[in-house]
């Protein structure tokens, strides 16, 4: 056997990583000087990595496996000093690139999930800030010391339907609370009007009564800065008017 011929046989050894001592030493040095045996060299690392490309999915590429294999049988172990036992366990190139391959994928899992949920905590994070902006409207309504507090009655036996408007002018804010208001027709609706010191009456909101007679409006939208002497409720048609519908079912002035 040639010295050349002896050295190509280590080209797949060294190609695995496996190659160590003096025979790594003696390989390296016949490189240097033997263009032949680095073609080959880089043949057996193409075709590797193929393998390493190959691992992690399906299997590998057959003229890869060919070209290695055959590399690799052609080492002559019997007539050679015999070699250390190597370690079932000793990485090898495509073993760590199919590893690396499934730790990328698994790692790229986990931060479109993490993204998910960073992505969920901010909605439901924007919701309650919402929510709590609402709130905190109401409670400043309902404690404002300027606001103007409205009792609506009817002339009518018990229970008697009532009425609560709670309104800021500053603020433009009305809350309205009403109780025991009789149900109506089939198309029809309540509706609350504010009644200024000048001019007509503005539309403050439509509600219609639960089981019980009770509902609410909430801020609904108004002018900016409108002083009310009074609030009232007509019956009106499903969509609401522009104007009242007499008669006036309740009225109430300022307390």
């Amino acid at each position: 056997m040639s010295e050349h011929d002896q050295f190509a046989e280590e080209l797949a050894l060294y190609a695995l990583g496996s190659l160590q001592g003096d025979e790594l030493a003696a390989l390296e040095k016949h490189l240097d000087g033997c263009a032949s045996c680095r073609r080959e060299l880089e043949q057996l690392r193409g075709d590797m990595g193929l393998l390493a490309l190959a691992s992690a999915a399906s299997a590998p590429p057959q003229r890869a496996r060919a070209r290695l294999m055959a590399a690799v049988a052609k080492e002559p172990r019997a007539a050679r000093e015999p070699r250390q036992m190597r370690p079932w366990w000793l990485p090898v190139p495509w073993f760590v690139a199919g590893a690396m391959a499934l730790l990328a994928i698994v790692f790229w899992y986990d931060k479109t999930d993490l993204q998910r949920e960073l992505a969920k905590l901010k909605d439901d994070n924007a919701q309650q800030s919402l929510e709590l902006t609402k709130a905190r409207d109401v409670v400043a309504t309902l404690t404002a010391t300027g606001a103007l507090r409205v009792t609506l009655v009817a002339a009518k036996a018990p229970p008697q339907p009532q009425g609560k408007a709670i309104y800021v002018r500053d603020r433009s804010s009305l809350i309205f609370i009403a109780s025991n208001m009789p149900k109506l027709p089939a198309e029809k609706i309540y509706e609350l009007w504010l009644i200024p010191t000048t001019g007509n009456p503005i539309p403050a909101g439509l509600f219609s009564p639960d089981a019980h007679g009770s509902a609410t409006v909430v801020n609904p939208p108004l002018p900016g800065g409108v002083e009310a002497k009074a609030f009232a409720i007509t019956v009106e048609p499903e969509a609401g008017s522009a104007t009242p519908t007499m008669p006036i079912a309740m009225v109430g002035a300022g307390e």
